[in-house]
């Protein structure tokens, strides 16, 4: 049964619903993928693969604050019925104060997670790590494609940056210049190093991370459904996390778009590594320890 499996395995004892900072929430959607498939298995693989994580992680150990795994969530019916059975997980993961963790499946589960955090908070910003913009309006007859994922946020003004991305069509190109949209493509972060991407001020001071496992150089991570050359290299997307865990209160954060493949066991720990990675630059930031009141 896959909903036996907890994050970091038998190393850490699972937390109660109540007592965990960390909710990781799986949710295995693929209804729209529009080239390789399998995201659907990529939450079950993570918590597999999460099982050989040693604790510590080089810096801390983020476990220490609690980690609780829910169910997988029922994904099987239409898109919007799966959305909605996330708005609900993460709803009760925002309810007991606890951070909410996503894993995927396909972008569009961002969608769901959003829908709880609108309903919570007042007002947050979202940074998009991602080899594509996500802008389109409708991709395949579907407004709710994986495609249009950022296109449905920017509707609900929620306010976004993206980080990495370098494959997207000529209409997103130009509604990112007619919208101002900030965004840091890769081929920018690759020739002017991490400095190159800036937070605006204005930016809000509470963010949702969403992680598209694609924006990783393909060469180094190639299990996922739209694999893109050139992208970011491990160190420069932990770099550019732990940037914008410091600067902004992180309010969850997901992980998408894996797409396992059996031969490489070294996609799957990679992905489990970033989750945990990001639960450590959450718990080692001044502002975010503030703002979720962890002690020393």
């Amino acid at each position: 049964m896959t909903d036996s499996l907890h994050f970091h395995g038998q190393d850490v004892a699972p937390s109660s619903r109540n007592r965990a900072l960390f909710h990781i929430i799986p949710a295995p959607l693929e209804k729209s993928v529009s080239y390789g498939t399998g995201t659907f298995a990529g939450p079950t693989e993570i918590l597999r693969a999460s099982a050989q994580l040693e604790l510590f992680d080089g810096k801390s150990t983020p476990a220490d604050y609690g980690i609780f795994t829910a169910e997988h969530i029922d994904c099987h019916g239409p898109v919007k019925e799966a959305l909605s059975n996330i708005q609900s997980v993460v709803s009760t993961a925002l309810a007991s104060q606890s951070i909410p963790v996503i894993l995927g499946g396909e972008h569009t589960v961002t969608l769901g997670a959003l829908q709880a955090m609108v309903e919570k908070h007042d007002s947050f910003g979202l940074i998009q790590f991602d080899a594509h913009a996500d802008l389109r309006d409708s991709y395949q007859g579907s407004k709710l494609s994986h495609a249009c994922t950022m296109k449905r946020v920017w509707d609900q003004d929620i306010p976004l940056i993206q980080i990495g991305t370098r494959s997207y069509s000529y209409e997103e190109h130009i509604f990112r210049q007619q919208h101002k949209i900030t965004y840091f493509d890769a081929e920018k972060i690759c020739r002017k190093g991490i400095e190159a991407v800036q937070i605006p001020e204005t930016f809000p001071e509470k963010v949702y991370l969403t992680f598209d496992l694609d924006v990783l150089d393909s060469a180094f991570f190639p299990a996922t459904g739209t694999p893109v050359p050139g992208g970011l290299s491990w160190y420069q997307a932990m770099w550019l996390v732990e940037r914008c865990m410091a600067g902004r209160i992180c309010l969850g954060f997901d992980v998408v778009e894996f797409a396992p493949v059996a031969s490489l066991h070294s996609c799957s720990f990679a992905a489990a590594q970033l989750v945990y990675n990001m639960m450590g630059y959450l718990t080692r930031s001044t502002i975010n320890r503030d703002f979720w009141q962890l002690m020393a």
